[in-house]
Formats: C-alpha cells, sequence, structure tokens
C-alpha cells in the first residue's frame, strides 16, 4: 500500500510546476518514498524490538509528512483536492497500520 500510494504521489507530481522542482515536488516524492524505504529497513530489523519499533516510528513520521506536503499541493491547486484527498485518506490508513503495528510489534519479532 506504501509502495503504490508513492508511486500515485510521483504521478501526480509530475504536473508540478517546474518551480517547485526543488520543493514541494522534491520533498512529497521524497518522503513518500521513505515510508517504505522505512518499513523495509524495519522488517530486515525485527530481529531487535527496539530496532523495529524505530524504524516503523520513522515510517510513521515520513507518512505524516507526505500528508502535509498533499495539503500544500492541493492548497496550491497543484492537485485536484478530491485526489488530495483520497490520497490522504490512504496515508492515514497507513498510519493506522503502523501504529498498530508500533503497539503490538511482539507477533513480528523473530525469535532469538
Amino acid at each position: 500500500m506504501a509502495f503504490e500510494s508513492a508511486m500515485i504521489v510521483f504521478r501526480f507530481s509530475k504536473n508540478f510546476p517546474t518551480e517547485e522542482r526543488y520543493s514541494l515536488t522534491d520533498q512529497i516524492r521524497r518522503s513518500s518514498r521513505s515510508v517504505c524505504a522505512n518499513l523495509a529497513e524495519a522488517w530486515r530489523k525485527r530481529r531487535y524490538e527496539a530496532a523495529f519499533i524505530a524504524k516503523l516510528n520513522d515510517a510513521e513520521a515520513e507518512a505524516a509528512e507526505t500528508q502535509t506536503w498533499l495539503q500544500f499541493a492541493v492548497e496550491c491547486q497543484y492537485l485536484d483536492a478530491e485526489e488530495g484527498r483520497t490520497l490522504y485518506q490512504t496515508y492515514n490508513h497507513i498510519l493506522g497500520k503502523l501504529v498498530t503495528l508500533i503497539n503490538n510489534p511482539k507477533p513480528w519479532i523473530l525469535p532469538k
């Protein structure tokens, strides 16, 4: 879900104005991709509960950052409000799953 959402962000951001290339475009692409990257790192660190949770926390922060950039994109009228709302809700769903994992990591931790 996080990867698919990052790809949607990428496709939408292709239409952002050129003057946003080094600000909004780069930031929203980076944060959306970082959700996936942090999830991948968390998964590989699940031998250690604290490291697993730390990377999940990083993914959570990046997902929230992506939501902020989505709000900017809508307000600046670079992204249709309905498309922005749908994607924002998808990130809410991702955030909910991350919080569930953070609050209950035990089933995912590898035995020592």
